[in-house]
């Protein structure tokens, strides 16, 4: 990607102290300001793409709630769309978080067999040059439905953050359909493969988890300067390939 020289008007912090409209249970949060900066459907469009600040991927399979996720971070019911078919996000869609200035990006979800191979090979070549040719990505938000096993597309995606030293945030979704006793277990299982860390239960329902996520992003996006950057061309594995082929 080439560096971008538009300089950006900072915008004041939200004054939205309240959880989700849905939530009994979640915590005050100081929401950010959330909006779709980009929308890119092809290595052509990602190519001539400039950004000058630290990106956070956020990589699950198509049923794993990343509108409704990207929605509750932004205390919004509408900001991404949500569908009632999997599948259906096609395009990266890069939302830029204010004020703190770091950029949330919704990959295409992989994973749903019922799309044509191509389709998914596509997709798969996009995931994987964002991924590859990024100097900024600051972390891979991987985002696991709570719900079900572990599968081969996530742990793909996991491994692919561990081979190129990116800082990896493992999120546990949907958990407000699991009983405590349930998304444990699920932590645990994840732990085999998540090296130093369990992954972190978050209902866009209820607002659980959705204020250390915060915390954790925000960290994450901190810990590179655009000046320095995180490269990852030399990657030994390809996840969005191998995600497709899952």
């Amino acid at each position: 990607m080439t560096k971008h020289t538009k300089q950006m008007t900072p915008c004041a912090k939200s004054s939205n102290r309240h959880p989700p409209a849905s939530s009994k249970t979640a915590e005050t949060i100081l929401f950010p300001e959330v909006r779709l900066e980009s929308t890119l459907y092809t290595p052509e469009q990602l190519q001539s793409a400039v950004f000058d600040v630290p990106q956070i991927a956020l990589a699950g399979r198509s049923n794993a709630g990343k509108s409704s996720l990207i929605n509750a971070l932004a205390n919004r019911k509408k900001l991404a769309k949500i569908s009632a078919a999997p599948g259906k996000t096609r395009s990266l869609n890069l939302y830029r978080v204010l004020p703190d200035n770091f950029i949330l990006t919704d990959l295409p979800g992989y994973g749903y067999a019922s799309r044509s191979k191509q389709e998914r090979m596509v997709w798969a070549g996009l995931i994987a040059k964002y991924l590859a040719d990024n100097p900024l990505l600051a972390a891979v938000c991987v985002l696991i439905d709570c719900r079900i096993p572990p599968q081969d597309s996530d742990k793909a995606m996991v491994r692919f953050a561990i081979d190129n030293r990116v800082p990896l945030i493992a999120v546990l979704t949907k958990a407000d359909k699991c009983t405590q006793r349930e998304r444990s277990a699920k932590q645990r299982e994840w732990s085999a493969f998540i090296p130093g860390g369990l992954p972190l239960p978050v209902s866009s329902v209820t607002g659980l988890g959705i204020r250390t996520l915060w915390d954790m992003l925000r960290s994450a996006a901190r810990a590179i300067r655009p000046s320095d950057g995180i490269s990852s061309q030399d990657s030994a594995s390809d996840p969005a390939c191998e995600a497709a082929h899952a």
